[in-house]
């Protein structure tokens, strides 16, 4: 018997895009036979989207837009019991599509979709993050703290920029405009650190800002998260590490970075946090939160993978 599947398009993702996307998509659906389509009109509509196609008893959920759309689609389905959580499906049209590059989608929209109506689901890793108030938020591929959230809210406000390109001029503008680093105190389940760091990225997936190999080794599926730590360094030497990062050769880096893997991270910091979940803001400028823990979550979603 055919899924019952929910499409959840993000009409703004790749700057309008994917709305043309989806229109020459249609006709698949149409052949398959069973999918309705909801499109977003506001920031947080896709968690409430994909929360009422659980309620609502459909079989899938397929994310049509970027990270930040998956985003939201995976925090929605995790509000649903898992015994009614629906499988996700990926039909990346974005600007970065790091998650859908981890998983191993096909990078065209009519491959993917007729792949994701088709394919065999399996379980993938999520992370968890709790905020010192409270406030919980999964995330699926990384999670930054400190400079590369500030890239994610520089490149929030580059609206002629598209892709790689518009997170690289993003990471231009940050060391030169952000050099900040703070004082930090990271307990994982296994050691404890005390460091000056101007970055803190949590991995499930290797990849963000569509092209940035920050962890090659990372899988999802494995029951544990990376982390990576850039210590107080130069702006030069941050303009040094960016190809680093670019090509995943930064870890010969030894004095200016540290990487570990952990079940469970928590971080004190002297001054406020700047975090993104999958590229998706989660505190900005003017925020004041400086406590924060992380866990991995083993299995936690069906997820068809490429």
């Amino acid at each position: 018997m055919p899924r019952k599947v929910k499409i959840i398009l993000n009409p703004m993702a790749d700057m309008g895009n994917s709305w043309r996307v989806a229109r020459d998509l249609r006709p698949i659906t149409v052949e398959y036979g069973n999918a309705d389509w909801s499109g977003t009109v506001y920031p947080g509509h896709a968690i409430e989207l994909a929360r009422q196609a659980g309620e609502q008893g459909y079989d899938m959920v397929v994310a049509m837009g970027g990270d930040g759309t998956v985003h939201e689609v995976v925090n929605g389905l995790m509000q649903v019991p898992e015994n009614k959580r629906p499988l996700l499906g990926v039909v990346p049209v974005g600007s970065g599509n790091d998650f859908a590059h981890a998983i191993g989608v096909p990078k065209q929209s009519d491959h993917a979709l007729a792949h994701a109506l088709k394919g065999e689901a399996s379980s993938i890793d999520l992370g968890l993050m709790t905020d010192e108030h409270g406030r919980k938020e999964y995330f699926d591929n990384t999670l930054g703290i400190g400079f590369d959230a500030v890239v994610t809210i520089r490149s929030h406000k580059l609206p002629l920029l598209r892709g790689f390109l518009m997170y690289l001029t993003a990471v231009i503008q940050t060391i030169l405009l952000n050099h900040d680093p703070a004082h930090v105190q990271i307990q994982t389940d296994s050691e404890t650190l005390d460091e000056r760091v101007l970055m803190t990225t949590l991995c499930n997936g290797g990849r963000e800002g569509g092209g940035f190999m920050l962890s090659p080794d990372s899988k999802m599926t494995d029951g544990i998260m990376e982390f990576l730590l850039v210590r107080k360094v130069s702006r030069l030497m941050m303009f040094r590490l960016v190809p680093e990062f670019m090509n995943g050769t930064h870890r010969r880096f030894t004095k200016q970075i540290r990487m570990g893997a952990c079940k469970k991270f928590s971080m004190t910091s002297d001054r406020p946090l700047y975090i993104h979940a999958d590229g998706e803001i989660f505190t900005s400028f003017g925020s004041n939160l400086r406590k924060v823990s992380f866990e991995i979550l083993p299995n936690a979603l069906k997820v068809v993978r490429g």
